[in-house]
């Protein structure tokens, strides 16, 4: 019995795949759970179609976060902060006040994403990674100053 996998199943192949499985296994296992269809042509088709579509989706995301990934190395950002003695910063300046200063210039970045390399305790230039999509990792500058 042929059917084409929906999902990936352990020890018999991903999702996609045409594999060839005993009846019982496939009547009474795979298909139940939604786990796989019988391998009829317009199965085999219809997947065609989706897959075709997703690579289509992937690739304009590729390239929406390629065009972001431009925009964020070009950006600046300027963080005020309360300071005491020695231009120390009363706490530290987070992702979230990145993620926020990131909003007010119309870029929506999801604070989970941004990450500083080194706790921002002081008032000067940092620099912030954005974890985007694969390997895109646009860094942007952050100014810290004195809130007046």
């Amino acid at each position: 019995m042929k059917v084409l996998l929906r999902e990936d199943v352990e020890n018999l192949g991903t999702a996609g795949d045409l594999v060839d499985v005993k009846p019982g296994y496939g009547r009474n296992y795979l298909i139940p759970q939604a786990k796989a269809v019988l391998a009829t042509e317009g199965a085999i088709k219809n997947y065609e179609n989706i897959k075709r579509e997703a690579e289509l989706r992937a690739t304009l995301t590729a390239d929406a976060a390629a065009e972001l990934a431009q925009q964020l190395e070009a950006t600046s950002l300027t963080i005020s902060a309360t300071v005491g003695e020695d231009d120390k910063i009363f706490g530290t300046v987070t992702n979230i006040q990145i993620a926020e200063a990131l909003e007010e210039r119309g870029i929506v970045i999801d604070r989970r994403k941004i990450s500083v390399d080194q706790d921002i305790k002081t008032l000067g230039e940092y620099t912030a990674t954005i974890d985007l999509l694969g390997d895109l990792n646009p860094k942007v500058k952050v100014w810290v100053v004195k809130e007046e």
